[in-house]
């Protein structure tokens, strides 16, 4: 499940000063997450919920919380209770002193508690609203995940994903929400945070001038006078492990690329292969992925160089003929595909010629042709 929050306050104010439709930006937002999601070959979810469509469940939520005792009605509002909560706290590791003294905010008058959230607020002309128990109005940022996640994953789940900045406040109270609505200890079993980006040492940020979007490293020369392949990205990050910051920089890209090549040099044109158990156990280790990819470095066996990279989301049939390597042109699958269909037709034809010319122009293209028992023909690149 990767959620997509198309209702916010921040969405709201953009297409405000942009003058279009709110689902005009976010439908051109999550079209442009997509594309870059892809590029860098990440695998597609089995569902991408949107708040707005989860509106009913949120509600029912925010029900369950009132009744409960977690949660209360004030001037069009609905707001958690945090000190009716035990254990808040537990995700992030603080106490709620803490918290109350660490906090830098204007307590709303109708609010009992200074560390109290919203969960529903109302809504004005103008501004994205449903109708409610509490009147129109609509959600808190914390309560559309818990909605999503409880619909689409159940009450409890293995794994909750997001950046490390997200622990407090969102995560904790994601926290909150559930187990005072459902009555359970645990909300996910597994936590797994990612680190900051840094740009050149620097942490990535926009006051900075130094952030970069994915778009960019793919379609622009912003980051070191070029576009950067999305399999270059990939590895890039995948050198170091997702807990720790990933920082960017030119001459990082530059060996990434380098390294990967190389890799794909030793896999000498196998497209899959077994994978090493070594490489597996790396990745059962909190997604050990600098581990994983020290372990492919000492393999020798081509086949297995392709599975591993494989496993760690490296197609070979797909990237390598994506990415220029010495030697070999940047060719499409598909239109290999069409031409071994054509030899095809043309040795049923017995029009040998025409077969000798097509598998010559795949020969030039860097791809090598096996002609197999069942009438079939493979093919894999040439190093």
């Amino acid at each position: 499940v990767r959620n997509i929050t198309d209702v916010d306050d921040k969405i709201n104010a953009r297409a405000s000063a942009e003058g279009i439709p709110i689902r005009e930006l976010t439908e051109r937002t999550f079209q442009q997450y997509q594309a870059d999601v892809t590029a860098l070959g990440c695998l597609p979810p089995t569902v991408q919920p949107r708040a707005t469509e989860h509106i009913a469940e949120m509600i029912e939520i925010i029900q369950k919380l009132i009744a409960n005792g977690h949660a209360y009605a004030a001037d069009g509002h609905v707001l958690f209770d945090v000190p009716s909560m035990q254990n808040y706290g537990q995700l992030s590791r603080r106490s709620l002193d803490e918290m109350v003294a660490g906090a830098r905010v204007d307590v709303a008058p109708y609010k009992r508690g200074d560390m109290d959230f919203v969960l529903w607020k109302p809504s004005g002309e103008g501004t994205p609203g449903w109708d409610s128990p509490w009147g129109r109005g609509r959600p808190g940022w914390h309560i559309e995940c818990s909605a999503m996640s409880w619909k689409h994953l159940g009450e409890t789940f293995d794994i909750h994903g997001g950046g490390i900045d997200l622990i407090f406040p969102h995560h904790e109270n994601e926290v909150a929400q559930n187990l005072c609505a459902f009555g359970h200890k645990v909300m996910a079993n597994c936590w797994m945070h990612n680190g900051f980006l840094q740009v050149e040492g620097q942490k990535m940020s926009k006051s900075l001038g130094n952030f970069v979007t994915i778009h960019e490293f793919l379609e622009t020369d912003k980051f070191g006078g070029r576009a950067w392949p999305g399999e270059v990205l990939r590895f890039a990050m995948l050198r170091t492990h997702y807990r720790q910051p990933i920082d960017w920089t030119h001459k990082g890209l530059d060996e990434a690329e380098t390294t990967l090549e190389r890799l794909y040099d030793r896999a000498q044109g196998h497209l899959d292969g077994p994978m090493d158990s070594s490489v597996l156990d790396a990745l059962s280790d909190d997604l050990n992925t600098p581990l994983a990819m020290s372990r492919i470095f000492s393999l020798a066996d081509p086949a297995v160089i392709a599975g591993s990279l494989g496993l760690l989301g490296f197609s070979l049939r797909h990237e390598q003929l994506k990415m220029p390597l010495p030697g070999i042109a940047v060719v499409n699958e598909d239109q290999i595909d069409r031409l071994i269909a054509a030899r095809l037709d043309a040795r049923k034809a017995k029009n040998w010629a025409e077969s000798d010319h097509i598998r010559d122009e795949l020969a030039r293209m860097g791809i090598a042709i096996k002609d197999n028992k069942d009438g079939t023909t493979s093919w894999e690149v040439k190093r």
